[in-house]
């Protein structure tokens, strides 16, 4: 089967151009380096244009997997320059030849080079010379530009209830310079991988995704604290749930449960006494202000708190639990009190 070449452009500017000639015959004969096909790749833009005798079928089929965008028509083969240096790889040997304005078949026969059904020649005319190896499994980087579908990125924020989504850019196809790993043994195409992309002009879709939330399970606990230069800042869970605060205080905490030491079961401000109700003095911070209290050694995390109790004075709060004995274990603690936004 003879499958002949016109000529190959390129229009990238700094392209390596790769020259890949498959060898294909048929019989046990060695085959005749003119019998081949060739390929021809570059950074920006590329093709090959089969000769009209060819099999258009298989020629189809083939140059599918390797053109990337437009041609045009030219000589039957790629011509060497006269007095062009080529080196040739083959066989763990390096021959060197000047080349008589001929092309790379003429070349290869006048030097009787054997060529096995097989095996490949790849040309690289990057240089002033030309490197030619051939070898029945051969590696190249073929750079193309091809269409591209926008991406979807999700980020989190705590300024969106949980559950809330909004689309806060819209997403853009575009096109993309990407880099294919091009792998051919023993006559036939083996991978074509993707292996990077160098620049794209689509626009990614970003979707804000909303993680506020306004308390948090007894069973939930704190595995980021953002602070802002102001004192505020988010609280991150880790459920992933967030809750904003206006401020952080250290304080000292103790404990009170109904029935002892004068408590009631009613609050100063009405309420009934449970676990989360805080007596606090109202000047430092105002009654209905809802809080998390954390100890600071991190041994005691009390929570979801709200001030709805006085009794105390100064920077202290005293938190409410059920018995006495409780009270007694938790003593008196430092803690950080995050006063919660609305």
């Amino acid at each position: 089967m003879k499958l002949c070449m016109q000529r190959i452009w390129s229009k990238g500017q700094q392209a390596i151009m790769l020259l890949m000639a498959l060898a294909l015959c048929v019989g046990l004969a060695i085959a005749d380096p003119a019998d081949a096909l060739y390929i021809l790749t570059g950074t920006s833009e590329s093709a090959i244009i089969l000769d009209s005798a060819a099999d258009t079928a298989e020629a189809k089929d083939f140059s599918s997997q390797l053109i990337t965008l437009g041609s045009r028509g030219g000589d039957s083969e790629l011509t060497l320059s006269s007095g062009q240096t080529v080196t040739i790889h083959h066989n763990g040997a390096v021959v060197s030849a000047k080349a008589r304005e001929e092309t790379v078949s003429d070349l290869l026969n006048r030097l009787h080079l054997d060529i096995s059904p097989l095996e490949m020649i790849a040309v690289d005319l990057s240089g002033s010379g030309a490197e030619l190896t051939i070898a029945s499994e051969l590696t190249y980087y073929d750079t193309v530009e091809e269409p591209v579908e926008y991406e979807t990125q999700r980020v989190y924020s705590a300024d969106l209830p949980k559950g809330q989504e909004m689309v806060t850019q819209e997403g853009v196809n575009g096109t993309r310079t990407a880099v294919y790993e091009v792998v051919w043994s023993e006559g036939a195409l083996l991978s074509r991988q993707f292996v990077e992309e160098l620049e794209s002009t689509a626009v990614d879709e970003i979707i804000t995704c909303g993680t506020g939330v306004s308390s948090v399970s007894s069973g939930d606990r704190i595995s980021q604290v953002s602070k802002n230069d102001n004192g505020s800042g988010v609280l991150t869970f880790a459920s992933g749930a967030t809750m904003r605060f206006s401020a952080a205080k250290s304080m000292t905490a103790t404990a009170y449960t109904a029935g002892y030491g004068g408590a009631d079961y009613c609050t100063a401000t009405g309420t009934t006494v449970r676990v989360g109700t805080v007596a606090v003095d109202k000047r430092v911070i105002p009654l209905g202000t809802r809080m998390y209290i954390v100890s600071n050694d991190g041994s005691v995390i009390y929570g979801m708190a709200v001030a709805e109790d006085t009794g105390v004075r100064g920077n202290v709060i005293d938190l409410y639990y059920d018995t006495y004995e409780q009270c007694i274990n938790f003593g008196r603690r430092g803690c950080t009190v995050y006063l919660l936004e609305d």
